[in-house]
């Protein structure tokens, strides 16, 4: 099975080997017809600390490495 990818915003790096990656998605509101942003938090597993805070980063499904974790960082989106 393949594994989800997805691009995001670092929105902190404030743990070791942990980043929190903020990913937004548009949806159409099934009866206004509006356009929304909804918005998830990832924790992320980037093992050299290497991102910082405010960038563009795509994160992949992994295996598990901790309770909130089971994503990984595979590079930056620019």
């Amino acid at each position: 099975m393949p594994k989800r990818i997805l691009t995001g915003r670092v929105v902190s790096d404030k743990g070791d080997k942990t980043v929190v990656v903020l990913v937004e998605r548009r949806i159409t509101h099934p009866i206004l017809r509006k356009t929304m942003r909804r918005s998830k938090k990832y924790h992320a597993h980037d093992e050299n600390n290497a991102v910082k805070m405010g960038e563009e980063v795509r994160i992949r499904e992994c295996r598990p490495v901790s309770k909130l974790k089971c994503w990984e960082v595979v590079a930056d989106a620019s």
